[in-house]
């Protein structure tokens, strides 16, 4: 069956619809990973956009059920230009067609990617529709495409109740804003004994909790949004207990001291992005998946300085707070899919705590 995406420039693309055969109208933006399509499915900071490919071929190796970064993929469609509906993999459970259409996710195959990345590229991310009616008024889409704005992305991630990782170590209070399963595992098999918060969650829950360390998750949406979000975290930051943050949580807490963020042209989504530790001088190539990101310009020097800069565009990757137990990254250090360069950074989270409780 025919399938169109419609950019909101009024660009059109024809292909074959994959998936479901639901219209859909989302965000659209690229992922430059060569592999890992599962995990960046399963993403919920993918929630409110349509994920492109830019890697040519997706779904060869299959679907793996334990690979999953969440129980379910989160994008609102999947754009490809050619997808494998017979994977070669003995892990492989499903393949990617059956695992879009079971988890109603519309999608297209057979379009230009490179053409469409570029026009992303050079005019910024914009809003499209995924849709296989052939009768479709240009006009009227291009007005709902204008209209559009993925809101309440955070409530829809996040997990409607606190569960428990065990573990003989420290104590971690995980702030799920559509946390990666990753995270709390990474934190796991470090000894830690994770607890897993819905994003609603109080900051007076968390204190009173008494953990050795908070760990801010990855989410989607803008951050500005978090407003209540923003003012609990006020609070944690005025307690001493030490905090890590990653991706949303970053971006948070530079709101919550007052700080400023702002949407980028296209952001950065992909397994390879150079980032450079001020403080040792080492060059990290990183997975990461934003459209927002910290104006350095706005961070009070007195309260946070910049730690990590990415080495292509020079933005701000990481804060390192002044005379507090903070520090927060905007890329993943628990990757997948992606290097583990800097996995290590939770081990200075560990440090951070106390070092090794069990040591």
């Amino acid at each position: 069956m025919k399938a169109f995406l419609i950019l909101e420039d009024g660009t059109v693309f024809t292909g074959k619809s994959i998936g479901s055969k639901k219209e859909v109208i989302s965000e659209i933006v690229f992922n430059t990973s060569m592999t890992g399509y599962l995990e960046v499915l399963t993403d919920p900071s993918y929630a409110g956009q349509a994920v492109v490919m830019t890697y040519p071929l997706i779904g060869n190796y299959g679907i793996c059920h334990e690979d999953m970064e969440s129980l379910k993929p989160w994008p609102d469609g999947y754009i490809v230009r050619e997808l494998s509906r017979v994977p070669s993999n003995f892990r492989s459970d499903d393949n990617i067609q059956n695992f879009l259409e079971t988890n109603d996710i519309p999608g297209i195959e057979g379009i230009d990617t490179r053409a469409l990345t570029k026009i992303l590229r050079e005019k910024g991310t914009m809003n499209g529709m995924i849709t296989t009616n052939e009768n479709y008024n240009l006009e009227e889409v291009k007005e709902k495409l204008k209209k559009y704005s993925p809101t309440g992305v955070v409530e829809k991630v996040t997990c409607k109740e606190k569960s428990n990782l065990k573990g003989d170590g420290y104590k971690v209070a995980l702030m799920d804003f559509g946390a990666k399963k990753n995270i709390a595992k990474s934190l796991n098999e470090r000894g830690c004994d994770v607890t897993i918060y819905p994003a609603s969650t109080s900051a007076d829950e968390i204190i009173e909790s008494n953990p050795d360390g908070i760990m801010l998750s990855n989410g989607p949406g803008d951050p500005k949004e978090c407003v209540s979000i923003i003012e609990e975290l006020k609070k944690l930051y005025n307690t001493d207990i030490p905090i890590f943050a990653i991706c949303l949580g970053h971006q948070l807490m530079a709101l919550a001291t007052g700080a400023d963020t702002h949407k980028m042209k296209y952001g950065h989504r992909g397994a390879n992005h150079p980032v450079k530790d001020l403080k040792s001088g080492k060059v990290y190539i990183s997975s990461q998946n934003h459209g927002y990101v910290v104006d350095s310009d706005t961070i009070n020097p007195d309260i946070a300085e910049v730690g990590f800069v990415n080495v292509n565009d020079k933005t701000v990757e990481g804060l390192r707070y002044k005379n507090k137990n903070i520090f927060t990254v905007q890329f993943h250090p628990e990757a997948c899919p992606g290097p583990q360069d800097s996995g290590k950074l939770f081990d200075e989270f560990i440090n951070m705590m106390g070092g090794k409780k069990n040591a």
